[in-house]
C-alpha cells in the first residue's frame, strides 16, 4: 500500500465540538465513554469511514493514578497524556469528540438511537444540550471503584491507597504495604502484593476470622496480621505513613492495598432493556457488569460493549484491545445491514420480467 493510501482523511475536527452545534446531527456510530476502550474504538471505527461521535464526561477511572503502567511503549505515561494523544488520532480520521455526558437514551422507530448529551461539566448559564442520533452505539463508560468507609482513604486513591499490584507494586516495591482486608478475597490479596515487598501487614479490619490454611499461608509468607478495624489513615507531608484502628494504634505503612467493589457506569442503559449482572470471581462477587458475547455485542440489537463496564478486571491495554475488537464487530454488523438494504434496493429497481 501506498504512502498515499494510508493517509487520513484531511481536515480533522476539533477536539471539544460544542454541544448545542450537534443537535440533530446523525452519526454511524455513538462512542458513549473517551478512555482508552472508547478511543481505541472510536479510531478503529475512523480508519473503517464511519462518522463517529466520542461523547466524553470526563469521568476515566485512571484519572487519580500518575501514570500508565504495563501498556507496551507506553509505561510510565501519565493517563492525561494518553489520552490527548488518543483523541488526537481519532480526529484525525474525521472523528468528533465532544466533552458530554449522556443523560438519556432511547430508540426511534427508524430503528437509530436517540443520545441525549449535555456539556461535561455543565455550562455557566445552564447552556442547552443536544440530541443527536445513532445507527449503533458503542459503550465505554467504564466503571466506579466503591471504596470501604475509612477516613481519609478516598482523597488517596491511586497514588498511596492501590488497588492492582500490576499498576502499582513496582513504585512501592520494597516499602511497607499494608492490605486492608474487607472480604473472602482479602488473603489472595496479601499474598500477592507479598511479591512486590517482604514487609507485608494483613489489617483483618472488616473480613471474617482466618482459618488455619490461611493464618498458616500468611505466616509462611511472613505476612504480619493485625485485628482491629482500620478507622482512618496517617498521612505526613503528603505521604501516607499509618493506618489508625479503633484502639488507636497507628501502624506504620507507606502505601494501603484495598479491594475496590467495581461497579460498572451503566445505568443509563436502563431505556433501553439493558441492566448490570453480578461479576464474579470464582464463587466471590467482586461487582457489576453489563454481559456481553466476546465481540462485545449485547442482548440488545445495536449495542456494543468494551472496557470496564462489561469486563471490570480489564487493564488499560487490555480495554484499548477491548475497544478494536467491538468497533471491529459494530462495523461488520454496520456492513451486513447495509448490505441486506442493497439488496433489496436492487430487486425492487429490477424490471419485472
Amino acid at each position: 500500500m501506498s504512502e498515499r493510501d494510508q493517509s487520513p482523511a484531511p481536515g480533522g475536527h476539533s477536539v471539544d465540538e460544542p454541544v448545542p452545534a450537534l443537535d440533530g446531527r446523525r452519526y454511524d456510530v455513538v462512542v458513549i465513554g473517551g478512555g482508552a476502550a472508547g478511543l481505541s474504538g472510536a479510531l478503529t471505527l475512523g480508519r473503517a469511514r464511519r462518522s463517529v461521535l466520542v461523547a466524553d464526561a470526563g469521568q476515566q477511572r485512571n484519572a487519580p493514578a500518575s501514570h500508565v503502567h504495563t501498556y507496551l511503549t507506553r509505561d510510565g505515561t501519565p493517563p492525561g497524556d494518553l489520552l490527548a494523544a488518543g483523541r488526537a488520532e481519532v480526529t484525525r480520521y474525521g472523528g468528533h469528540i465532544a466533552a458530554a455526558t449522556v443523560t438519556a437514551l432511547s430508540r426511534r422507530p427508524s430503528g437509530d438511537f436517540a443520545v441525549t448529551l449535555e456539556p461535561a461539566p455543565p455550562a455557566p448559564g445552564g447552556a442547552t444540550g443536544a440530541t443527536v442520533l445513532a445507527a449503533r452505539l458503542l459503550v465505554a463508560t467504564g466503571l466506579v471503584d466503591e471504596l470501604p468507609g475509612v477516613d481519609g482513604l478516598a482523597g488517596r486513591f491511586g497514588r498511596d491507597v492501590l488497588h492492582c499490584p500490576y499498576c502499582h507494586g513496582w513504585e512501592v516495591r520494597d516499602q511497607t504495604i499494608g492490605v486492608l482486608a474487607t472480604g473472602p478475597l482479602s488473603v489472595h490479596q496479601a499474598l500477592l502484593w507479598r511479591q512486590w515487598s517482604p514487609d507485608v501487614t494483613f489489617f483483618r479490619h472488616t473480613a471474617e476470622e482466618l482459618g488455619p490454611d490461611e493464618a498458616e499461608q500468611l505466616a509462611a509468607r511472613d505476612v504480619t496480621v493485625v485485628d482491629g478495624l482500620v478507622t482512618s489513615l496517617e498521612v505526613t507531608g503528603d505521604r501516607l505513613s499509618g493506618v489508625r484502628l479503633d484502639d488507636g494504634r497507628v501502624i506504620p505503612v507507606h502505601a494501603l492495598a484495598v479491594a475496590t467493589r467495581l461497579t460498572a457506569r451503566a445505568d443509563l442503559l436502563a431505556p433501553l432493556g439493558l441492566t448490570s449482572a453480578d461479576r464474579l470471581m470464582g464463587p466471590h462477587v467482586i461487582g457489576t457488569h453489563i454481559p456481553a458475547d466476546p465481540t462485545g455485542a449485547t442482548a440488545v440489537p445495536g449495542v456494543f460493549v468494551a472496557g470496564n463496564v462489561t469486563d471490570p478486571m480489564e487493564q488499560v491495554i487490555g480495554a484499548a484491545w477491548s475497544g478494536v475488537r467491538a468497533a471491529a464487530a459494530l462495523n461488520a454488523d454496520l456492513i451486513n445491514e447495509e448490505t441486506r438494504a442493497a439488496v433489496a434496493a436492487r430487486r425492487e429497481a429490477a424490471p419485472v420480467a
